[in-house]
């Protein structure tokens, strides 16, 4: 009786072992209390999401918006379309970057092309991208510097007081150039173009 006993006994216990770990298997990764397991939605380093850079750029959907952003660190006064600020009276003493063929031509990847007016009448050029992998890459080839690139958008400044008030706003330098380092202590994200950085140093 002492033996078929303790073999009974055994057998129970094999038995709450056994769904006591299938418990555990079922609860495993379940973070929402509801039996279903979740994934996690991270992104950057840290997560399984998408590679892009750490920092959320600042974006605009329109000019309008784009200016609005502006006049909140800085100034952008009296917005025009580029070709009309081209034809104005304007560019004979301060052309603006760039030029209005750029947003007809593919490579560039522009979608808008606007000029506004800083505070010190200097020309700011604003430009909405629709894709900015083509637009790094043309500045790259072009050895352009001192752009400011946001998530969907660049900006020209078209003054240094300008640049130092843009500081705080989120925007970073497209930086490509190998012949003039950036000073150590200043960010560095991978922009999309291969040799080109996103850094925080404002070269002015």
């Amino acid at each position: 009786m002492r033996i078929r006993r303790a073999i009974t006994i055994g057998a129970l216990l094999l038995m709450s072992v056994s769904l006591t770990a299938c418990g555990d298997d079922s609860d495993a990764g379940d973070n929402d209390g509801d039996g279903k397991s979740s994934a996690s939605t991270g992104s950057g380093k840290g997560g399984g999401g998408s590679e892009t850079a750490s920092t959320e750029l600042p974006e605009a959907s329109d000019m309008a918006t784009l200016a609005y952003f502006l006049n909140e660190h800085a100034s952008c006064l009296d917005l025009k379309a580029g070709a009309e600020y081209d034809d104005s009276n304007y560019t004979d003493t301060d052309p603006a970057w760039g030029e209005e063929s750029m947003t007809q031509d593919p490579a560039w990847g522009i979608k808008e092309r606007a000029v506004c007016m800083d505070k010190y009448n200097d020309a700011n050029t604003l430009l909405l991208l629709s894709d900015m992998k083509k637009f790094q890459t043309s500045i790259k080839e072009r050895n352009y510097s001192s752009i400011l690139i946001g998530k969907d958008f660049a900006v020209d400044p078209g003054d240094a007081q300008t640049i130092q008030e843009l500081k705080t706003s989120g925007l970073k330098t497209l930086h490509c150039s190998a012949e003039h380092p950036i000073p150590s202590g200043y960010k560095q994200e991978p922009a999309l173009v291969a040799g080109c950085v996103l850094t925080d140093y404002y070269d002015d």
